[in-house]
């Protein structure tokens, strides 16, 4: 491995900017080609992401691997927004740590089971790989509208469960309260899923454990590139933002518009979104760290 050209760590969403939500794998080759590259050229890599370590291992760590990742590479995954975390190598998925602390109750988990199967199972399926949080997502053979109509619906449902379990949620910025006055757990929907999670978790904390993977392995850059889909994929640039590292987010997917930041933030032509756009940014680093080239736009 040869020491980075610039001083640069890349702090990414996977579903969206890395693995394509139609497919939910890594869809365009480049992605990967590109990642390795850089990577084995120095630039620390850690993924940050709600999805699950064995859904990472599957759709992102082997095209990293047969990529040719070098054992030198310093490539992490963060798993679970924050819940899950290990070191990536030649050899596949390193020691998991997880926080079992964030877990939420058996019993609910159990309910939302049954739920999906008695009333959405021609829509939805429980995501059983994920270790600290319960999540539902769209089946694959279904219509992406047909799903965005009835997740509300889940979610309500979900949230009518957890009153009657007694279990604290936020759902829609409100808060229900256990018996005890506790908000512990969130439903958190995006684009193809609904996560009932701890409230601890986000991509700040995802943030905030790569960080200290990176640290405790060499260097911990000065300067990054965070990219994702979603308005929340933001906190990973809030975080690096306010400890004082120079950052500049990429939004693969701003339908929501881009909010006013402290920070710069980039966005692919209106016509390239998603793992295109996630292609495309990831080419310019490529071209500018590895190759030492025009980027061929901002980067």
């Amino acid at each position: 491995m040869t020491a980075p050209a610039f001083d640069l760590g890349l702090l990414l969403d996977v579903d969206g900017p890395i693995a394509s939500p139609v497919a939910r794998g890594i869809a365009i080759p480049a992605i990967a080609t590109d990642l390795v590259a850089l990577a084995n050229a120095g630039v620390p890599v850690a993924f940050n992401t709600g999805r699950s370590d064995a859904f990472l291992k599957n759709e992102v760590v082997a095209p990293l691997i047969d990529g040719g990742l070098d054992e030198s590479a310093r490539v992490f995954g963060v798993c679970e927004k924050g819940a899950v975390w290990f070191r990536i190598t030649p050899t596949g998925v390193g020691d998991l740590s997880i926080d079992d602390s964030l877990v939420p109750p058996a019993r609910l988990a159990v309910e939302v089971d049954g739920l999906v199967a008695t009333r959405f199972a021609e829509t939805m399926f429980v995501d059983r790989t994920k270790r600290t949080m319960i999540s539902v997502e769209q089946r694959t053979d279904v219509d992406s509208d047909d799903y965005l109509a009835e997740q509300p619906v889940f979610d309500r449902a979900v949230l009518d469960l957890c009153r009657t379990l007694d279990v604290g949620v936020v759902w829609k910025n409100g808060q229900h309260p256990d018996s005890a006055g506790r908000v512990l757990y969130r439903i958190d929907p995006s684009i193809i899923a609904s996560d009932v999670e701890s409230v601890r978790v986000g991509k700040d904390l995802g943030a905030e454990r790569a960080l200290d993977l990176i640290a405790a392995t060499g260097p911990v850059p000065s300067v990054w590139r965070t990219m994702g889909d979603s308005r929340s994929d933001y906190a990973m640039a809030h975080w690096l933002h306010g400890r004082g590292h120079e950052v500049v987010h990429v939004d693969v997917r701003p339908r929501d518009g881009v909010p006013t930041t402290d920070y710069p933030v980039l966005t692919a032509p209106e016509s390239v979104v998603d793992d295109s756009a996630g292609a495309l940014f990831l080419r310019r680093w490529t071209r500018l760290v590895v190759d030492g080239a025009d980027p061929g736009g901002p980067a």
